[in-house]
């Protein structure tokens, strides 16, 4: 029996349901054959595991110019929970029914063992021209694993050529506190104590509220994002997800044995000592602390702009600017530099694939292919000439009407217009790459960017000497290439214990972490060194041995000599 592979993730998904979605129309041997081509109108189901709040069923306008265009309707659904749909998902595997088109995340392991995926391999060379101009070098890449080298997605999560001209995380400042501070230096976790100590004490209240200095998200997978990911941040590691790889051995380790990232929880085990971490971090859900941002009164945060821009967003609408949030590459000391930046090359991974239950797999890979196209990036990235955009001396130009929308007024206008709604749908390039007029192919570029900044960014970033945030942390030059991408996305084996233990280790840290932060300061050491003892006690040592030759692995296939 062949073997198959699993795709793992360290974001866990939370599960959803999935109402019956429609089938591609034909029979299904004349469809197995590619018989459908054109604009003909054709319905392809589709499931992502991310959710699209936005989503009005490709009636925005950027949606029914594509249906316009390719003659095609995604009768898609989302998950609705941030989780990803791990239910639906299995179910889908059990019961052999699946819908056209499905993007599973870390999930797609489920559906490659129960062979529910295509091998789009033969489709991309046959009738993909855009997506292999696209990939072009990276091909290899796509590959789901050494021994499985068929390629059951497409890479939608990762633009190819991607230049980050911002930064849109790290740990964030509302901007009125630094105004009214001064502009202080923000570099170390003792400035960033300092500068929310001060503000606290002058302002124990905001709007009659009581002001939080600061508070973290730490409902489910969320964890990471504001709790965990930032002991690697700060003491200078790059992102490899739960892990430490050494870039010259390759040998990895959870990255919580790191002595130095013992220190910057002992940090927030001081902040919550202190009063200035929220006491209820570790009990509220992820609409609570964005409830919380939107109020206003949540002076810092430690997250990604995405986990909390819908509660910016609303901030901005209500006129509260202000009370939105600059970014820091703050470091336990000095001493470290933040990794952000760090160039992983390429990363394939998580994506759209084809499943057996599409009558049309031709049509539908030249559905993906149309929007990988110079044509149909320019349509999801910039949206309708005329309408969205404008040319001026061969150069796009977004209208200051628009514009204002955009930065002030997103949800909104990207439910109506479709803006962002489509580029998880199919491979794309990324922030910096000029499409053949020499346009960029995405509106993410630094003249862009600085004129979508609200006033408060501007006068912030210029107090910085700065233009973009980006600017304040260390480049991408001074680091080298990962040869290994990141770490987070890696192929395990479904027939070992890898996944057993992970799933072992992952349960102590989400129970032991919180514990060590909310412990009496005279505690601290015992319960983080006990976690320690803990994690090793469940397997831990061979795991990381296991996740150092998938490693090497990946080093070697992505290299293009893995054996065929």
């Amino acid at each position: 029996m062949k073997k198959h592979w699993s795709r793992f993730a360290l974001i866990p998904l939370l599960a959803v349901s999935l109402a019956a979605l429609a089938g591609c129309g034909g029979s299904q041997n004349a469809a197995k054959e590619g018989s459908s081509s054109g604009t003909d109108p054709i319905t392809f189901s589709f499931f992502g595991a991310d959710p699209s709040p936005q989503w009005s069923g490709m009636k925005d306008e950027i949606g029914k110019e594509i249906t316009k265009r390719t003659g095609v309707t995604l009768n898609a659904e989302f998950d609705v929970s941030g989780g990803g749909g791990n239910d639906r998902i299995s179910l889908m595997a059990a019961s052999g029914e699946y819908p056209d088109l499905v993007s599973a995340k870390a999930n797609i392991s489920k559906l490659v063992d129960a062979g529910a995926m295509i091998d789009l391999t033969d489709l991309i060379n046959e009738h993909a021209p855009n997506l292999k101009k696209l990939y072009g070098p990276y091909m290899d890449r796509l590959k789901y694993s050494n021994k499985d080298q068929a390629i059951y997605v497409i890479p939608t999560y990762a633009g190819v050529g991607q230049k980050s001209f911002d930064a849109t995380g790290g740990f964030e400042i509302q901007h009125r506190v630094l105004k009214e501070l001064g502009y202080p230096k923000v570099k170390t976790l003792q400035d960033f104590e300092n500068v929310l100590k001060t503000y606290a004490a002058k302002h124990p209240t905001i709007d009659g509220k009581k002001t939080i200095p600061l508070t973290l998200d730490a409902d489910d997978w969320r964890i990471m994002i504001t709790v965990t990911n930032p002991a690697f941040q700060t003491t200078g590691a790059s992102d490899d997800g739960e892990y430490f790889i050494d870039p010259k051995t390759f040998e990895a380790k959870l990255h919580y044995k790191r002595p130095e990232e013992k220190e910057y929880f002992r940090w927030l085990n001081h902040m919550y000592n202190e009063g200035l971490l929220d006491k209820e971090s570790f009990v509220q859900k992820s609409d609570q602390y964005k409830s919380k941002i939107a109020s206003g009164r949540v002076l810092g945060l430690i997250d990604q702009e995405w986990g909390y821009l819908e509660a910016e967003n609303a901030l901005k609408t209500s006129g509260k600017a202000d009370a939105s949030y600059a970014h820091f590459p703050v470091t336990l000391s000095e001493e470290y530099k933040d990794h952000s930046f760090q160039d992983a090359g390429f990363m394939s991974g998580y994506g759209v694939g084809i499943t057996e239950s599409c009558k049309d797999p031709v049509r539908a890979i030249k559905f993906l292919d149309y929007l990988a196209s110079d044509e149909g990036q320019v349509l999801v990235n910039w949206g309708i000439e005329g309408k969205h955009y404008e040319i001026k001396d061969g150069k796009r130009i977004i209208p200051a009407n628009i514009l204002e929308q955009k930065t002030n007024n997103a949800t909104s206008f990207n439910k109506t217009s479709g803006m962002d709604l489509y580029t998880l749908i199919s491979g794309h390039y990324g922030d910096g790459v000029k499409d053949p007029t020499g346009n960029y192919y995405t509106t993410k570029f630094p003249e862009q960017i600085i004129a979508a900044y609200s006033e408060p960014e501007k006068e912030s970033l210029k107090a910085y000497g700065v233009k973009t945030w980006k600017d304040l942390f260390p480049s991408e030059k001074e680091f080298d290439v990962k040869p290994w991408g990141a770490a987070y996305n890696l192929t395990t084996d479904n027939e070992s214990n890898y996944n057993v233990t992970f799933k072992k280790t992952t349960d102590i840290i989400r129970k032991r972490i919180p514990e060590a932060i909310l412990a009496p300061t005279s505690n601290f050491n015992t319960v983080y060194d006990n976690m320690i003892k803990e994690l090793d006690a469940a397997g831990a040592v061979q795991m990381e041995q296991q996740y150092t030759q998938l490693v090497k692995d990946r080093v070697e296939l992505w290299s293009g000599k893995a054996s065929k």
